[in-house]
């Protein structure tokens, strides 16, 4: 069976000289697969705002299949734009210090660099910020999953009182208020105030253009260049697959014609355990209240791995080699500890190739990323 499902026409939006926009007619491909981790045919909390422009579609690169979006809300060139702008407001905080890309700022892989994220006033979080770079083709969001879409994840920070502490309404009022943002929301939205709705597709339009693939690994698996990865690369890439050695793929997955780098899934790797062997963090179970799920949280996407240190949910680990030493001494042991991880053996060479190997999954940044002021550039 065709993994995809061709599901509605509209246009294909691509990128020409000068950062200029052309549509062409397409068809929105969605992988079922992910629609079935989500719970296929299940409503989410997808508002009904939805954008009044002609249909787009963003071309996926070498590694990555077709993005899959969701029919509540349709990318729309004015969406995304409208998205861009708000994803580096700092309007959406309580007191106009923080935007999105305060946590997840594009020099730093779209992370913060720092073990926890900071908040507002300085509160500090107990989770690390994850990427947002492919987060369109994960079923949940949030290491605990605890949002079906990007959607609800774009309003969780926004009221979150460790991190923009600010209320839905609040937020909408104050760019209602805003002559500038009211026009650009009837451009995308049609007549009508500013709501939380709108804010939430806006920058969830916005979060699905952040893709990035062709990396060196693409070049090699999927582009027929076998000079693409280095002799060391390759034999890491060996290594992650083996099922007697990384065994990584296994989460981690590749498939025959795109790699993810993700199940998508939970899973209790180990981390976030204190020196008496207890959980210090939940995670997924505290969202499902499945005792399987405890200590068990969203497999991460690899891609672009070596910008968005430290690692694990907890930010623990501050390095790649940490990573893969962690990994090869079988986590730290507890009552809920994933049947796929175990002790495994690797010499320190095969640890050196198995890091070049995560390097080489640094792939190119996302066109028209940046600030929608910064001067044609990618990156603020």
């Amino acid at each position: 069976m065709d993994p995809y499902a061709c599901k509605a026409t509209g246009v294909n939006l691509r990128r020409v000289s000068g950062g200029r926009w052309t549509r062409q007619p397409l068809c929105v491909v969605i992988p079922i697969c992910l629609l079935a981790l989500a719970g296929c045919g299940k409503q989410t909390s997808v508002t009904a705002e939805k954008p009044i422009g002609a249909a787009v579609k963003i071309d996926a690169p070498l590694g990555l299949p077709d993005v899959p979006v969701p029919a509540a809300n349709p990318e729309t060139a004015e969406a995304i734009a409208l998205g861009r702008r708000l994803f580096y407001e700092t309007k959406l905080s309580a007191d106009s210090s923080l935007s999105c890309a305060s946590c997840h700022n594009p020099r730093l892989g779209f992370t913060d660099g720092k073990q926890h994220s900071t908040g507002i006033g300085g509160k500090i979080g107990t989770r690390n910020a994850p990427t947002v770079v492919n987060a369109a083709y994960v079923p949940f969001q949030f290491w605990d999953g605890r949002a079906p879409s990007l959607e609800e994840q774009a309003g969780g920070p926004i009221a979150n009182p460790i991190e923009m502490n600010q209320t839905h309404d609040l937020c909408a009022s104050k760019l209602d208020a805003d002559a500038s943002y009211r026009a650009d929301f009837e451009k995308t939205f049609g007549p009508g105030p500013v709501t939380i709705g709108k804010v939430k597709n806006a920058i969830a339009s916005f979060e699905r253009t952040l893709i990035s693939g062709n990396s060196p690994f693409d070049a090699y698996m999927f582009g027929g260049d076998k000079k693409a990865l280095s002799p060391a690369a390759i034999r890491g890439l060996e290594i992650f697959r083996d099922k007697n050695k990384g065994n990584c793929v296994t989460c981690h997955t590749i498939s025959e014609t795109y790699a993810l780098f993700t199940d998508g899934k939970f899973h209790n790797i180990g981390a976030g355990v204190n020196g008496e062997g207890e959980l210090t963090d939940l995670g997924r179970y505290d969202e499902t209240k499945v005792e399987g799920d405890k200590g068990a949280f969203k497999t991460p996407t690899l891609r672009n791995v070596a910008k968005t240190g430290p690692y694990m949910h907890d930010g623990s680990l501050k390095t790649l080699k940490d990573v893969v030493d962690f990994y090869a001494g079988g986590g730290n042991s507890n009552p809920y500890l994933d049947k796929e991880i175990k002790e495994i053996k690797l010499s320190g060479r095969e640890r050196e190739d198995l890091v070049e190997f995560l390097e080489s999954l640094t792939g190119d940044v996302p066109s028209n990323a940046g600030p929608p002021d910064s001067p044609g550039d990618l990156l603020p």
